[in-house]
């Protein structure tokens, strides 16, 4: 063995295919919720676009808690583009009205998931922020606008922890059976150097360690430290050396899975993957024999799952 490995304790509280989530947070929510997709589980993945920070993640579980509708006072017109603060680009559209449906749509979506949702996947990002200079609002996204109009600063441990103790209780409230798994997401911000990239982490992670100690129905997955220690060579990174690679991203998927799935999740899990590569399969003559005795063997195996996992029914039909 040439590297050490993150030992990980088998989590109590199991998800399985008749289970909800929701993720929330930084490209890594993203991309561990886009796998739970692909694998055929029941997730809302980032209704907000991907989030960065403490702050802005908790208050988007604000909004859903409250099922805030939003109207064209929350919204701005940067250039072209009607934008929200509360939202990533990907919700910004030329059309005023294009943008309040896109959200609003999302946003009922997503706060009636929250309600019975069984697990919710906070990933941190970091723990700076941009404060909007007219409202002292924490954006989640700066939508390119002049630097100005924001003060930059970085949170502090008390900060996060009185956040998100407030939030917690809220959804516990909200949802008693909702168990809430927070990571500190493993791409490195590099913009201010490596020393303040490592205290920014630092502050999420002992924030996250406090909040773990009050509450029972919150756990920690360490994708950080995975990706730190045991992948610390930069093989496991992308090109811009900063986000993990494919290779890097499958292996912790891999690790959340042996964690978080039971032996029964794994194998419907590995079915399911299979019948996803058919699904993905192209060929090069699609008017041959061959294909057409594939569609046929598609279609089978779909009518045998759906038999064998009734619940499974509209996720893959």
């Amino acid at each position: 063995m040439f590297r050490t490995e993150v030992e990980i304790i088998p989590a109590q509280n199991k998800i399985s295919y008749t289970n909800q989530i929701i993720t929330l947070g930084s490209c890594f929510s993203d991309n561990i919720g886009q796998r739970l997709s692909n694998s055929f589980f029941q997730v809302d993945v980032n209704p907000f676009g991907v989030l960065f920070n403490p702050v802005s993640i908790k208050n988007s579980l604000e909004l859903l808690i409250n099922n805030r509708i939003f109207t064209e006072k929350d919204i701005f017109k940067q250039g072209s583009l009607w934008s929200s603060f509360s939202h990533s680009t990907f919700f910004s559209s030329v059309d005023k009205l294009e943008c309040l449906n896109n959200i609003n749509h999302r946003m009922e979506t997503a706060s009636s998931g929250l309600r019975r949702a069984d697990f919710l996947l906070i990933t941190l990002g970091t723990a700076w922020v941009y404060e909007l200079i007219t409202s002292g609002e924490v954006v989640s996204n700066c939508h390119k606008l002049p630097a100005k109009n924001f003060v930059r600063k970085r949170l502090t441990f008390d900060e996060i922890v009185t956040a998100y103790s407030d939030v917690l209780m809220k959804l516990h409230q909200l949802n008693p059976q909702l168990q809430v798994i927070f990571t500190v997401s493993p791409i490195r911000h590099w913009k201010d150097g490596a020393h303040e990239n490592n205290l920014s982490k630092s502050i999420l992670l002992m924030a996250i360690e406090q909040i773990n100690k009050q509450f029972d129905f919150t756990a920690y997955f360490p994708a950080y430290e995975i990706q730190m220690d045991e992948l610390r060579d930069y093989r496991f990174y992308a090109s811009d050396m900063l986000h993990p690679s494919e290779t890097a991203i499958n292996y912790i998927w891999e690790k959340f899975s042996l964690t978080y799935f039971s032996a029964e999740t794994l194998r419907i899990k590995a079915e399911l993957e299979q019948w996803r590569t058919m699904l993905n399969h192209r060929p090069i003559h699609q008017s041959s024999q061959e294909y057409n005795l594939f569609l046929l063997s598609l279609e089978k195996k779909k009518k045998e799952l759906m038999l064998k996992y009734p619940f499974l029914s509209e996720r893959i039909s």
